[in-house]
């Protein structure tokens, strides 16, 4: 890669949180299917507790509409884990005068091109509170900011003052926000 391409990757749904809500929902709509079996039958398939002793209506039948709703949202969380939505890069190319920021999308890739003498400023943006919005985005001529970092947990502070400085340098652009 050469000096006048900068190229920064953009961490998608593949994210440890994301795998560990995907994975106690399918442990918990096990457990749930489960329950309703062992209400059903008439014998313990898990081995906590006493579900046999449920009433299969309405007990067992409402635990087993929990696991059915378990098991979509799981299958929902662990395409989007698989697909990687939301996971791609940044690509700044000065020969060739275009930004370049490509996405996976939930069917099919985003890819947004912009010429670089559009771009006016980098802009940070620090909103902290109950609704924290910490992100970088690329303050463009006749269009709304287009955000460049990743969605989810908040960057620490110095690593997003450090990102929006060296794109603002790079691209030879004014910093604001700061």
């Amino acid at each position: 890669m050469s000096a006048a391409v900068l190229e920064q990757p953009v961490l998608g749904s593949r994210r440890l949180s994301n795998f560990l809500v995907a994975s106690a929902v399918t442990i918990g709509g096990v457990g749930f299917l489960l329950a309703s079996l062992s209400s059903y039958l008439g014998r313990d398939l898990v081995p906590i507790g006493h579900p046999a002793a449920l009433v299969f209506v309405p007990q067992g039948l409402v635990m087993g509409l929990y696991s059915l709703a378990a098991a979509l949202l799981a299958t929902y969380l662990w395409y989007v884990i698989a697909v990687n939505v939301g996971g791609g890069s940044n690509r700044f190319d000065k020969d060739a005068g275009v930004v370049t920021i490509s996405r996976r999308g939930f069917r099919k890739p985003v890819l947004v091109e912009i010429p670089l003498k559009d771009v006016k400023a980098v802009k940070v943006e620090v909103r902290d509170g109950f609704n924290a919005r910490r992100r970088v985005a690329l303050r463009i001529q006749g269009r709304r900011d287009m955000p460049l970092t990743r969605v989810g947990e908040p960057l620490p502070l110095a690593q997003l003052e450090k990102d929006g400085a060296e794109l603002a340098r790079f691209l030879g652009v004014n910093l604001e926000g700061l």
